[in-house]
């Protein structure tokens, strides 16, 4: 059994590049992905921190994107399911928050960091601070109003996992 996220990521990742688009030009779309990347790993490893939920994971399998499709008018080609059964909707939405507010995905990075007992979080600077390029790079991926609807879905887990894991910290 593996204790691998990087399905789950890179299917996440794709996903939330294809709704929320970058602007024309290669390196808009690389610094978008770059920010969908670290926002997505960030969730991911706060949503599965130990080695037997990513094997859950693996057994039970992700969500998938149905429900997402159709919250934002997505309608994926017939050749698009394979990936879209890898996509987490919990993830996603936690990603979209992390996304929408700089200042709580820094909170969230310095939380994973306590968590995760597989690996290192660390290089979330392009999501947690990001610079002036990075958001002209992401206008769709960043907006709060327009990421609203998808990160609604799993705030409230989001919200209490950070306090009760900032509860526990010195």
């Amino acid at each position: 059994m593996t204790d691998d996220l990087t399905p789950v990521i890179a299917a996440s990742t794709r996903w939330l590049l294809a709704a929320y688009p970058a602007p024309g030009g290669a390196l808009s779309r690389a610094l978008a992905e770059a920010q969908a990347r670290q926002a997505v790993t960030l969730a991911a490893t706060l949503r599965y921190p130990t080695v037997l939920d990513v094997q859950l994971l693996h057994l039970l399998a992700p969500s998938g994107s149905h429900r997402l499709d159709r919250l934002t008018g997505c309608e994926p080609q017939p050749d698009d399911t394979a990936w879209r059964t890898w996509i987490d909707e919990t993830v996603i939405s936690w990603a979209a928050c992390l996304l929408a507010d700089p200042a709580l995905a820094d909170r969230a990075a310095h939380q994973a960091v306590t968590m995760d007992e597989r690996h290192s979080v660390g290089g979330l600077h392009r999501l947690a601070s990001p610079g002036e390029r990075d958001t002209e790079a992401t206008p769709l991926l960043r907006h709060p109003d327009l990421l609203e609807n998808i990160a609604g879905l799993h705030r409230p887990q989001l919200m209490e996992l950070l306090g009760r894991e900032s509860a526990d910290l010195p």
